[in-house]
């Protein structure tokens, strides 16, 4: 069964999931229609980057987070300058790591539906006067709505999944950095395995639901599909 600590690294673990794909919904969108629009010469520098936590290891990202956010860390330091706390071994801290390490998986399922969306649409909607952000809202947003529903939920189970990362920079405290991740190997390493199971077979379920849920509503709505 599950412990108080499994509960509240539970809640944990749901308000960092939350806090970090809506964070990454208001500013990977205007980033993923600019990936899928610019023609940039430089614009391969930038998917790159986006990219890059997808062959980082997440301990490399957290290490370099952990030098910055940390007490003497140039983020860090700039936070203690305003009276405020370093961001490394809290909560905020982990939301930043987060928000980083799942960055592609909420910026490419979007970039990709704003690309396929081409701008036949979009030009058509500006000979009826319609300003950029009009036809953003009003064409290219409702267009890639099922690329929404891919990086929604791509990046809340890839955040609930999370271990390197949040390890690195938010440590183990429990009741205040510590997830699902890190409580499933607290429990493997006591040789507690029954609690083990229960977390890691509840997170099991969850992400074939959330992924069976995307499947279903992408394939119900593909071209071509009676």
């Amino acid at each position: 069964m599950l412990t108080e600590s499994d509960i509240t690294a539970l809640w944990i673990t749901l308000q960092l999931a939350g806090l970090t794909t809506l964070i990454l919904l208001l500013f990977g969108t205007p980033l993923a229609w600019y990936l899928a629009h610019s023609r940039f010469r430089f614009k391969v520098i930038i998917d790159a980057l986006v990219a890059l936590p997808l062959v980082l290891p997440p301990t490399v990202l957290g290490f370099y987070l952990l030098i910055l956010l940390g007490p003497r860390g140039p983020v860090g330091e700039l936070f203690l300058s305003f009276g405020g706390e370093a961001p490394a071994f809290r909560f905020s801290g982990l939301v930043i790591g987060s928000v980083l390490y799942s960055l592609p998986f909420v910026v490419q399922p979007l970039r990709d539906s704003f690309a396929a969306q081409g701008r036949r649409l979009s030009e058509a909607a500006a000979t009826l006067r319609a300003t950029p952000l009009d036809r953003f809202f009003t064409v290219s947003v409702p267009l890639a709505r099922h690329g929404f529903l891919t990086a929604t939920v791509l990046g809340f189970a890839h955040t609930v999944g999370e271990f390197g990362v949040v390890l690195m920079i938010g440590g183990n405290i429990p009741g205040k950095t510590q997830v699902l991740s890190i409580a499933i190997y607290d429990h493997v390493e006591s040789l507690e395995y029954s609690q083990a199971h229960w977390l890691a077979g509840g997170l099991l379920v969850l992400s074939f639901l959330l992924l069976l849920a995307v499947y279903s509503v992408n394939r119900r709505f593909s071209p071509g599909h009676s």
